[in-house]
């Protein structure tokens, strides 16, 4: 499978650079997915969970409040106002969890995308 380049970047500075295989983002039109070789566009990206599918076949959850993407054929871009990694040792996983759900709980999108995206925080934290 090939691969691109996925960088998540905060006014704080870049939370993810790396190799990846699929990424799956929360579009204001609804979740979508972009792997490499796809079309360019833009899109504005609303609250919820980035779901990235590493290269060595692990995943990473990424919870964002706002932003945009840019997908170009190698390289996608995410630039967002807010973001939590939810990814790393157990205890460190806990409270990136917890900031998670407070970054979407304090977005100013519509309480369902709220809800779904606090719903899918929740859900990943079960399964670790």
């Amino acid at each position: 499978m090939e691969l691109m380049k996925l960088e998540i970047v905060t006014p704080n500075g870049v939370i993810f650079d790396g190799e990846v295989k699929q990424v799956t983002l929360p579009g204001a039109e609804g979740e979508f997915g972009v792997l490499a070789n796809h079309a360019t566009l833009v899109s504005l990206l609303d609250t919820g969970v980035i779901v990235i599918d590493k290269a060595d076949g692990s995943e990473v959850a990424v919870a964002v409040n706002s932003g945009y993407v840019k997908v170009e054929e190698e390289k996608t871009t995410c630039i967002v106002d807010g973001a939590v990694a939810l990814s790393g040792e157990d205890s460190d996983l806990a409270r990136a969890l917890d900031a998670a759900k407070e970054l979407l709980k304090s977005a100013e999108s519509s309480n369902t995308a709220i809800a779904s995206a606090v719903a899918k925080v929740e859900q990943i934290g079960k399964s670790f």
